[in-house]
């Protein structure tokens, strides 16, 4: 009986899959720090999303390679890697003239599209809670980007900028419905090599000019642009989110919001203002609503093991 129970212990203590999902949701967060570096650099936004998908996407090639029988799914995968990361261009050409908070807000609207896209398109039916909780991100959403908060004329750039949540909610939906059956790292596989193909026809039409960096520096930040916010935060997710359930994941991940003010704040020397606290402080207790109801999310369904 001790033997069993020592190898049913899970291989990871639960503090420590705690702190493995607190550190990846802080990864994510980073990503405007390492976006502006670039974009201000000259770098077209194109080839930063680019530069973020393309490392996980030559590592885990072989993962893809080994499972490319299951062809269906693998095409599922490569279709919403394509739309996520042609919809994080409008993510990164926001940060180069809105704040990093306010941008944060907006992408945060994804599971308001994933809603919709999973009822619309998958017949699943969401759940009074999810309805809230949707309703107070939308609100949010409304707060951060009124005039009161961001000038009119950027108006049209703050709507572009959701194509990222867009995209990132048609991906869960896709990974919720579509890639259950093939493992992990070749769910992330398959995602992260069709933002790549997506990309690539505007990287192949590109001036080298807006592709390249020109400073050591700058490569230094493409790097951490792939494994910083990308391939490292992807791969804890994966071990640690089974550990903790969806529920805590959420809450604890609820850490890649606050990380986006802070670095406006400490990088960009943003000030935030009442407007963006509230909106802030609403997403946040939309993540609280939901917490106490397992609920699949883009988080659980990479790391859940595939049905037999």
């Amino acid at each position: 009986m001790a033997t069993a129970s020592t190898q049913s212990r899970p291989a990871i203590p639960y503090a420590l899959a705690i702190a493995g999902v607190l550190f990846a949701s802080v990864c994510f967060g980073l990503v405007p720090y390492f976006s502006r570096g670039l974009t201000e650099q000259g770098i077209a936004p194109y080839a930063v999303a680019f530069y973020r998908y393309i490392v996980a996407a030559i590592l885990l090639l072989p993962v893809l390679f080994k499972h490319r029988q299951a062809w269906s799914e693998i095409s599922w995968g490569l279709s919403a890697g394509a739309v996520m990361g042609l919809g994080w261009i409008g993510y990164v050409m926001a940060l180069e003239t809105l704040p990093a908070s306010t941008v944060g807000v907006l992408y945060m609207t994804y599971p308001v599209f994933t809603l919709v896209i999973a009822w619309a398109f998958f017949s699943d039916a969401p759940t009074k809670r999810a309805l809230l909780a949707s309703g107070l991100i939308t609100v949010a959403a409304i707060i951060a980007g009124s005039p009161a908060s961001v000038p009119l004329q950027h108006i049209p750039m703050l709507l572009l900028s959701l194509a990222a949540p867009f995209g990132f909610g048609f991906g869960i939906c896709v990974l919720v419905h579509r890639l259950s059956r093939i493992p992990p790292l070749a769910r992330i596989a398959s995602v992260s090599l069709g933002s790549v193909l997506g990309l690539l026809p505007l990287m192949a039409g590109a001036d080298i000019a807006e592709l390249l960096p020109a400073g050591q520096s700058d490569w230094v930040l493409i790097v951490g642009i792939g494994l910083i916010t990308a391939l490292v935060p992807q791969l804890v997710y994966t071990i640690c989110s089974p550990l903790i359930g969806a529920s805590q994941t959420a809450v604890v991940g609820s850490i890649e919001l606050p990380t986006m003010f802070a670095v406006g704040v400490i990088a960009f020397d943003e000030v935030i203002t009442m407007h963006q606290a509230v909106a802030c402080a609403l997403v946040l207790g939309a993540i609280a609503i939901t917490r106490s109801r397992k609920t699949r999310t883009v988080t659980t369904v990479i790391a859940r093991k595939p049905k037999k």
